[in-house]
C-alpha cells in the first residue's frame, strides 16, 4: 500500500474512485484492510481502520455542537480568528473563484468558518459541512480536516476515500495550524471540492496557508494608535535602546531578546516557553531567572510573572514595521526599517522574528506597482537583490530616472553574480 499525503488518482479519476469504492464496501463488509495489492494509501487504509474502531455509521452525518451565539462567542475567542482575513486571503478567494470551499477548524475538528462558492455551501450543508459541525475522525469518519488533526499533517482525501458514503462525491485537502510557541495544533485550514481538488496544487495551497498564518501568529495584537510611552528601538542593531520614563537606555543583547519576545507574545509566556525562544541548545532554568531578575531592575514593575508579560504598552520599532505592513502602508514600513531586527542574535524567537519581517516586507515590495517605496527599498534594504532592481526596472515609466538607474544596477548585479544579460 502506498502511504502518501497526496491522493493517486491517475489519468481517470472516476475509474480510481470506483477502484477505491470496492475496497471501501470490502473493508466496511468484512472490517478487514484490503491487500497491498489493492493499491490503497496506507494513511487512508488505516483512517479507515480508526474510524471502524470509533463506531462511525457510513450513512449517518456528523452532530452540529455549536450555532448561533454560542459559535460566534467561541470563534471570537479561538486564537484563529487572528488569522482568518490571512486564510480567506490565500485560500478563501481561490476556493470561490474554483467553485469549491474553505474550512477552517477548531482542534477538535469542529468548523468554525465555512465559506465559498454558494452553491457548493448549499450542497456541502447536505452533509452537515457547516459551521458548529464536528468533523475529527471520530464524529466523521476519513477525511482532510478530521485525518490531518489526527496526524498532524497535511493530507488530501480523494472522493470514496472518505469513509462516510455521503461525502464521497467530494475531494479536500487540508493542513494543521501550529501555535508558533507551544507548538501544540490550534486547528486546520481545508479546502473542499469536486475531483479537481485531487491535484498537488490544493495540497500545497493548504500547506503554505497554514505556514502564513503560523507566522501571522507570531506577530502581536494591534494596540490601541498612539505612541507609547516605553519603546523599544531594535532594528539594525546589535543591542536595544530603551526609551524609559524619559531616559534612553542601552540595553544588553539578551535584555532586547527578552523584552522582544514579551513585546511579541502579549499574552505572556512561561518559563519554559521563553527560554524556547531565547536558547537554541537549552539552558538552566536558574540562569533564565537571573537574566529576568537583572532586567526587572531596569523596567521594575513594567516585567511580571506568572506568566513572564509586560504590564503595559511597549512600543518598538520593528512592531511599526510590522503593523505599517499588515495596514497597506509599505512607504512607511520601508521608511521605518533600519535594518534587521537584532542582526546578531541567534535566539530561536528572534531569528523566526527577523526572518518573517524581512520576508514580508521583500514580498510586499516585489508586488508593488509604485515605483517609489520600491526604489526606497532598493536603495535600501534591497541594495544587492537583483531581482528587486529587475522589478523596479520593469514598472517605473519608461525613459524616467528610474529606470534607467534600476535597469544599470540590475546589469551591474548580474555581472557580479556571473549570470547572463537576458537583453543579449
Amino acid at each position: 500500500m502506498g502511504n502518501g499525503w497526496l491522493a493517486e488518482v491517475g489519468a481517470d479519476p472516476r475509474q480510481r474512485a470506483r477502484e477505491i469504492a470496492h475496497a471501501h464496501a470490502a473493508f466496511v463488509a468484512t472490517r478487514e484492510l484490503p491487500a497491498a495489492e489493492a493499491g490503497l494509501r496506507e494513511v487512508v487504509a488505516r483512517s479507515w481502520q480508526r474510524s471502524s474502531d470509533a463506531r462511525v455509521d457510513v450513512d449517518r452525518h456528523p452532530p452540529v455542537t455549536l450555532s448561533g451565539v454560542e459559535l460566534g462567542a467561541y470563534r471570537a475567542g479561538h486564537p484563529l480568528t487572528r488569522v482568518i482575513d490571512v486564510l480567506r486571503q490565500l485560500v478563501g478567494s481561490a476556493a470561490e473563484d474554483g467553485e469549491h470551499l474553505m474550512a477552517v477548524a477548531d482542534a477538535d475538528g469542529r468548523l468554525l468558518w465555512v465559506e465559498g462558492n454558494r452553491e457548493a455551501r448549499s450542497r456541502a450543508a447536505r452533509i452537515n459541512f457547516v459551521e458548529g459541525a464536528l468533523w475529527d475522525e471520530a464524529h466523521a469518519g476519513t477525511n482532510a480536516p478530521g485525518t490531518a488533526l489526527a496526524l498532524d499533517h497535511e493530507v488530501q482525501i480523494f472522493a470514496s476515500e472518505h469513509f462516510r458514503h455521503p461525502v464521497q462525491a467530494w475531494t479536500c485537502a487540508a493542513a494543521p495550524i501550529h501555535d508558533p510557541v507551544s507548538g501544540r495544533i490550534l486547528g486546520v485550514i481545508d479546502v473542499t471540492g469536486g475531483n479537481i481538488v485531487a491535484n498537488p496544487h490544493s495540497l500545497a495551497l493548504v500547506r503554505a496557508a497554514a505556514r502564513a498564518a503560523e507566522a501571522e501568529l507570531w506577530l502581536p495584537r494591534p494596540r490601541t494608535p498612539g505612541d507609547s510611552a516605553v519603546r523599544v528601538q531594535a532594528l539594525g542593531r546589535s543591542e536595544g535602546l530603551l526609551r524609559l520614563d524619559g531616559q534612553r537606555i542601552q540595553l544588553s543583547r539578551r535584555h532586547t531578546e527578552l523584552l522582544v519576545m514579551l513585546m511579541v507574545h502579549q499574552q505572556g509566556l512561561a518559563g519554559e516557553e521563553l527560554a524556547e525562544l531565547l536558547y537554541a541548545d537549552g539552558t538552566c532554568p536558574t540562569t533564565l531567572r537571573a537574566e529576568l531578575t537583572r532586567l526587572r531592575r531596569i523596567v521594575g514593575d513594567l516585567l511580571a510573572s506568572r506568566p513572564y508579560r509586560l504590564t503595559a504598552p511597549v512600543g518598538g520599532d520593528f512592531l511599526e514595521v510590522a503593523a505599517a505592513l499588515r495596514g497597506g502602508g509599505l512607504a512607511a514600513a520601508v521608511s521605518g526599517y533600519r535594518g534587521p531586527l537584532l542582526p546578531g542574535s541567534e535566539a530561536p524567537g528572534v531569528c523566526v522574528q527577523r526572518e518573517w519581517l524581512d520576508t514580508q516586507l521583500r514580498a510586499a515590495v516585489l508586488s508593488c506597482p509604485d515605483p517609489a517605496p520600491v526604489r526606497a527599498w532598493a536603495e535600501h534594504g534591497g541594495f544587492h537583490d537583483l531581482q528587486v532592481w529587475e522589478w523596479l526596472a520593469g514598472i517605473a515609466p519608461r525613459h524616467s530616472p528610474d529606470r534607467a538607474v534600476a535597469s544599470a544596477r540590475a546589469r551591474q548585479l548580474r555581472e557580479d553574480y556571473g549570470l547572463p544579460d537576458p537583453g543579449r
